[in-house]
C-alpha cells in the first residue's frame, strides 16, 4: 500500500499532526497552500507543495522554494477545483491507494463540506481517503468496513447516507445493531453509535455511507 499525507489550509496543531504522521508509514507528503505552515513549524519536509498560494505565508513559501528536491505545483486562483482537490488528484496519480487528509475541517464551512464531498473521489478511483482532525476521522464506504475497538478514533461511530438511501445496512458489534435495514438521507437515525465488541462491522448492499468516528474531547494520539 502506498500512503499519502496531505495537510491543507485549515488549522493543524503541530503536536497532533506530528503524532498522526508518526503513526503510519507515508510514501508521499504534500502541503496545500497555507498548509505549508505545519511543515515549516515542525521542520518536517514535504515532498510536494500545491496551491495558488493566496493564503500561504510568503516567507514560509520562499523558505521551501529555496530547498532542493521539493516539487512545487503552482495553480492559478481562477480555476474549477480547489487546491485540496488538486492535491488529491496528484496523490492518486502518484499511485497512492490510501490518503490521509488533515486541515480540511477549519473555520470555512464551505471548504469543510467540499472536502467531505471529495471523499467520494476515493470511491470512484478505488482509493481510501480519510479526513482527520483531533476530534474526528471521516471516510466514505460503499460496501463494508471493520473498525477495531482498540484502534477506533474516539468513542462514537455515526453513519450518514450520502445517496438518497442505503440498503442492506447491517451493523455488528455495536450498541445499536441493525440487520438488513435501510438508512435514508436527511435522517439522524444512525448518529452516535458505540462499539461494544472487539470489532465493529458495517455492511451495506447498495448506496454510499459517510462514516464518522468522533470524540467529545481532543484525541491525544
Amino acid at each position: 500500500m502506498k500512503r499519502a499525507f496531505i495537510v491543507t489550509g485549515g488549522s493543524v496543531l503541530a503536536t497532533f499532526g506530528s503524532n498522526y504522521l508518526s503513526g503510519y508509514s507515508f510514501d508521499l507528503k504534500i502541503a496545500v497552500d497555507s498548509g505549508i505552515h505545519f511543515f515549516y513549524e515542525t521542520g518536517i519536509r514535504p515532498d510536494q507543495i500545491v496551491g495558488d498560494f493566496d493564503s500561504a505565508d510568503k516567507n514560509e513559501l520562499r523558505f521551501f522554494e529555496s530547498q532542493e528536491g521539493i516539487h512545487i505545483v503552482r495553480l492559478i486562483p481562477e480555476k474549477d477545483e480547489t487546491d485540496t482537490q488538486a492535491a488529491l488528484r496528484l496523490a492518486i496519480s502518484a499511485g497512492c491507494t490510501q490518503i490521509h487528509l488533515l486541515g480540511a475541517t477549519g473555520t470555512r464551512a464551505d471548504h469543510m463540506l467540499g472536502n467531505v464531498g471529495m471523499l467520494g473521489m476515493g470511491l470512484l478511483e478505488g482509493v481510501e481517503i480519510l479526513l482527520a482532525d483531533p476530534y474526528n476521522r471521516i471516510r466514505m464506504i460503499r460496501d463494508q468496513l471493520v473498525i477495531s475497538k482498540e484502534e477506533q478514533y474516539g468513542s462514537f461511530v455515526s453513519l450518514l447516507a450520502v445517496t438518497p438511501q442505503v440498503t442492506g445496512v447491517t451493523l455488528k458489534g455495536m450498541k445499536y445493531p441493525l440487520e438488513d435495514d435501510v438508512l435514508f438521507c436527511f435522517s439522524s437515525l444512525a448518529i452516535s453509535n458505540e462499539i461494544v465488541s472487539d470489532t465493529a462491522e458495517i455492511h451495506i448492499k447498495e448506496g454510499i455511507l459517510l462514516v464518522v468516528e468522533a470524540a467529545d474531547t481532543e484525541r491525544k494520539r
